[in-house]
């Protein structure tokens, strides 16, 4: 099972990914088997060296009862203290954001892997647009 955030690769240009574990409540783990997960609009936040993932959707699992989950509740992701400053220092710089690129399982875990990204400009995404065009016709 693999999530992607298909609208990270094309609103942003992906300098560098890390992969990092998410803490999970109840009945998170079953939707996430389950494939109901979507990383549209998410993002991460870093506040009192901590890393979030603000914004990702986690549907309600259909069998659970009252230990059900929040579908959009900020959720903390496992990083080592170093790799939350480095995070921390290549997101402060101008025009940089942590955006989930994927989200899959590894050896029965859950795992985020998050980009490093900058923001692309209209005429990038219009050179994207192009791109993918062109490899449509010739494959």
């Amino acid at each position: 099972m693999e999530v992607v955030n298909k609208k990270a690769k094309f609103d942003y240009f992906i300098e560098k990914e890390i992969e990092c574990g998410i803490v999970l409540t109840g009945t998170e783990i079953k939707s996430i088997r389950k494939g109901s997960v979507d990383l549209k609009d998410t993002y991460v936040r870093i506040k009192n060296n901590e890393a979030y993932i603000i914004n990702m959707y986690i549907a309600k699992y259909d069998e659970g009862n009252i230990f059900n989950h929040d579908e959009r509740r900020e959720r903390k992701l496992l990083l080592h203290k170093k790799e939350i400053l480095k995070l921390a220092e290549e997101s402060s710089k101008n025009g940089y954001t942590l955006i989930p690129i994927r989200c899959y399982l590894k050896k029965n875990l859950a795992k985020i892997s998050v980009g490093i990204c900058k923001g692309k400009k209209n005429y990038d995404k219009r050179e994207s647009i192009k791109e993918r065009d062109l490899k449509r016709l010739e494959g």
